[in-house]
């Protein structure tokens, strides 16, 4: 393999995949932070620029109902199989420039070249730019993706944005016809397989000063919204031994959550909100409503853990002389990913001289929906100031960038050749 290996490092990608993420950021919802949610004008800017590019790059080029931008790049012979790379161009509000995007402009760039060195591959490769991915203009997330894989709920388009707009309305106002999008659902036998590059939006690789890590799964998870009833009273006048009080029972709770998931590597808890209705600072809380969030690599961590979260739950509640109820508002399975594509991209990073990490991603992307309609892989990419993501700050570094782009064209050449063998 010395020859894909010369020909892969002759190139240099990191400028050209650091130029396109600059260029893709100049399109905002806000002037002074890069936000750009589903079918807002920034929204649909970044798919007409995303139809140019991909066109540019030697594609076949389709927006679909729901908004995702395809770009098909066929394969030497018809009637190939086709091979799924992609991300997502959505944001969240003050965002970083390299979430999702670094899944759509590594592929881009690699394809460029293929075009442009006349390299025509055994199979078809399809970059998908999915359109929506982080749920924040609607609260659904994987809109893109759900479509593809056959996912779509209808129930969807019942959802509302911050404006009290459908999702439903949405669409038809964009000239959507609802009715099909269940036909965009792609078919098993035509795919082989989905592999998605990202950020990995953590400390990890940094810590380890490793430029790449081949993702082994992604993380299960479960949300309860938990409600904390006791009594409210004036702060200055009920003694502490004869209080209720829902917001020192919460705390209580919060650090018991804490607590457990600290017991295993893999498992992690977070509160990310915390609420005391009607509260004063003279006011002892009557009522305190938080989040819980729990997530591990595997179903059966994560739902002991859950277990003994609510148990602890509830004998705080007992002691403390309150209430408490916990409503689950979601439960994702965990998803190993693709053992086939694991190896192969592992092989890659080797062969460039790196032994890339092994990570599982505690948080969900495209391919986890994905796996449900064809084997599916992901690769991490580092990135600095602590591996801070959905932020500003957020950065990958471009020699970073460059080796991603590396390990995954020999990824590809590689895979060709089995493909021919």
């Amino acid at each position: 393999m010395a020859g894909i290996e010369a020909q892969a490092g002759a190139n240099r990608f990191g400028p050209r995949i650091m130029s396109l993420a600059e260029h893709l950021a100049q399109w905002s919802e806000q002037p002074d932070a890069l936000t750009v949610t589903y079918f807002s004008e920034a929204h649909r800017k970044v798919a007409a620029e995303l139809d140019v590019l991909l066109r540019a790059a030697g594609m076949e080029v389709r927006t679909d109902p729901i908004g995702n931008v395809v770009g098909r790049y066929k394969a030497a012979q018809p009637n190939a199989k086709t091979l799924l790379l992609g991300s997502h161009y959505d944001t969240v509000r003050n965002g970083g420039k390299y979430d999702g995007r670094l899944g759509i402009l590594v592929p881009l760039v690699l394809i460029e070249h293929l075009n442009r060195t006349r390299q025509r591959l055994p199979f078809n490769i399809e970059l998908l730019c999915f359109s929506e991915e982080e749920g924040v203009r609607f609260p659904i997330g994987y809109l893109g993706s759900q479509a593809i894989a056959g996912k779509f709920d209808r129930k969807n388009l019942d959802a509302t944005d911050d404006d009290g707009i459908p999702l439903r309305k949405a669409l038809e106002e964009a000239g959507v016809d609802v009715g099909s999008l269940a036909s965009l659902a792609r078919k098993q036998d035509d795919l082989l397989g989905y592999v998605e590059l990202h950020i990995e939006q953590g400390p990890s690789l940094l810590n380890a000063d490793v430029p790449v890590a081949i993702v082994t799964g992604i993380a299960g998870a479960v949300r309860h919204r938990v409600t904390v009833e006791g009594e409210a009273g004036h702060a200055g006048t009920v003694a502490m031994q004869f209080r209720r009080d829902a917001g020192a029972a919460a705390a209580e709770m919060i650090l018991a959550l804490e607590k457990r998931c600290q017991e295993i590597p893999s498992l992690v808890g977070t509160v990310g909100q915390l609420l005391v209705p009607n509260g004063a600072m003279n006011v002892i809380p009557g009522r305190c409503e938080f989040s819980s969030d729990i997530r591990a690599s595997t179903n059966g961590v994560r739902d002991a853990a859950m277990m003994d979260v609510l148990s602890s739950f509830n004998q705080i509640a007992r002691h403390r002389g309150v209430k408490v109820s916990a409503e689950e508002v979601l439960r994702m399975s965990a998803i190993p990913l693709s053992p086939y594509f694991q190896e192969r991209l592992k092989a890659a990073a080797e062969r460039l001289g790196v032994s890339p990490l092994l990570l599982p991603s505690g948080a969900g992307h495209d391919a986890a929906m994905m796996s449900s309609l064809t084997p599916s892989a992901m690769m991490f990419v580092r990135c600095g100031n602590g591996g801070v993501s959905h932020s500003p700050l957020e950065i990958v570094a471009e020699e970073d960038a460059d080796f991603a782009a590396r390990v995954l064209l020999d990824f590809l050449l590689n895979l060709a050749e089995e493909h021919n063998a």
